[in-house]
């Protein structure tokens, strides 16, 4: 079904940012030379305030990946398994995929509000009609 490969790219962009995330959160933890009592108990936003923040950018992000794509991948896997996986909706869910593709090195290297709005605000459009058009056609549409 063709609107799985946008999705199983998805997957490992996700995978591709945890591993930029810890290929540079751990050396700034090194670096910080934080003492071991203070890593105990504590989450990755505690980190916001010990470790800069281009360096935490890339957590934040993986966090986002982890957050608004989970209701992508449902859409995909709906339209896949009632046969409607092919067209304007594989379009729509590389769309989604490019702009979170963006979404993602920007957020993680420049992070300037204005242009991370405008592609996180372009992907939810790519999600919702993808959304509606699952709706549609579960409903027989």
């Amino acid at each position: 079904m063709p609107i799985l490969a946008p999705a199983a790219v998805l997957v490992l962009w996700s995978v591709v940012v945890l591993l930029w995330m810890l290929a540079t959160r751990l050396p700034a933890l090194a670096r910080a030379n934080i003492p071991p009592e203070r890593t105990v108990g504590g989450r990755g936003s505690d980190l916001d305030a010990i470790l800069p923040a281009i360096t935490q950018w890339k957590a934040h992000n993986y966090n986002h990946l982890m957050e608004q794509p989970t209701i992508f991948y449902a859409v995909v896997l709906i339209l896949a398994v009632i046969g409607h996986g092919t067209g304007a909706n594989v379009t729509l869910a590389w769309a989604y995929v490019v702009l979170r593709i963006l979404h993602s090195v920007w957020q993680s290297t420049v992070n300037r509000i204005p242009v991370r709005l405008g592609l996180f605000a372009l992907s939810s459009l790519a999600l919702g009609w993808l959304a509606v058009n699952a709706v549609v056609a579960t409903l027989g549409g």
